[in-house]
């Protein structure tokens, strides 16, 4: 039986604290809902996405060795996910990321994840050590990064020929981090995976659709774009040309990771060998479930 691609997700693992209410919601809101404890950040909802769609994730990311540390690894372990080379710090405390959502949205969140920053490239042991990969053998499988990670990391990692050989999946972890995917604007293997409003602060301009958006990232050097605008057509421009496709129509009950879940669906459709157009399809459709699911309030 031939064994799963394997997938190096590298960035946050924390705890992910969501609330959530049945109720529209706005700034001073106080209404009843459910408030849930769970594994998260971007690199850790990338990795479960891949799993569910067939990947074997491994992860590289910084967790403390406070207790809310020790449980976090216990539960990402049961998860399937491959803890052996987490960077376990001494000093820094477990990362935390907090969300209210409500039935018209996200309405506010706050990340921190100050520990990972902190820990800088002392994640990245195992690609450089020869563990899973060196600069004079460097890693050649994919690899997904997230923009929780420092600019000057993310530079290291651009020009690093550790990962000269990769294929490398790059997203923000939200718009306010967009910019600090600039250095993989040239990178000759990467691909951006970005929503309309991080393509438009990686280009400084405004663009009426994400085809529009995908085509001018391009243009600036990308390797490959892959544009989300929420219900709105999807894109996914490169040397390929263009692919554009709606999602499915869905009643939305959550919207924490649907972006996570969409590129690691895309990343495991084209491990899988369907075309540019299917692999699109398919992570759609994947995200569209993944959004509408059960979410009991």
């Amino acid at each position: 039986m031939t064994p799963a691609p394997r997938i190096l997700c590298i960035g946050a693992v924390l705890w992910d604290i969501i609330g959530r209410s049945a109720s529209h919601m706005r700034q001073g809101s106080d209404v009843p809902g459910r408030i849930t404890r769970l594994p998260g950040g971007v690199a850790m909802n990338i990795a479960l996405a891949a799993a569910r769609s067939g990947l074997q994730p491994v992860l590289l990311t910084a967790i403390g060795r406070d207790p809310e540390g020790e449980e976090l690894l216990a539960a990402c372990t049961r998860l399937g996910m491959d803890m052996s080379h987490v960077y376990r710090s001494d000093d820094l405390p477990t990362d935390r990321y907090m969300a209210v959502e409500g039935a018209n949205g996200l309405i506010a969140a706050i990340a921190d994840a100050h520990s990972l920053e902190a820990a800088g490239d002392k994640i990245l042991r195992p690609l450089t050590d020869g563990t899973l990969g060196s600069a004079r053998a460097p890693h050649d499988g994919l690899i997904a990064l997230d923009g929780n990670l420092t600019l000057p990391l993310l530079r290291d990692i651009a020009a690093s020929p550790a990962f000269a050989a990769a294929r490398l999946a790059v997203a923000p972890a939200s718009p306010g981090k967009a910019e600090r995917l600039r250095p993989f604007l040239g990178h000759a293997t990467a691909t951006l995976y970005v929503n309309l409003e991080e393509a438009g602060l990686l280009c400084q301009a405004e663009f009426p659709d994400s085809a529009a958006a995908a085509r001018a990232l391009v243009a600036r050097g990308a390797a490959r774009a892959v544009v989300t605008d929420g219900g709105r057509a999807a894109s996914d421009a490169g040397r390929h040309g263009t692919v554009s496709l709606l999602p499915p129509a869905v009643m939305v009950t959550r919207v924490t990771g649907a972006g996570d879940t969409f590129m690691a669906a895309h990343l495991a459709a084209e491990a899988a060998g369907p075309d540019p157009q299917g692999a699109m399809e398919r992570a759609l459709a994947t995200a569209a479930a993944y959004v509408s699911g059960d979410n009991a309030l």
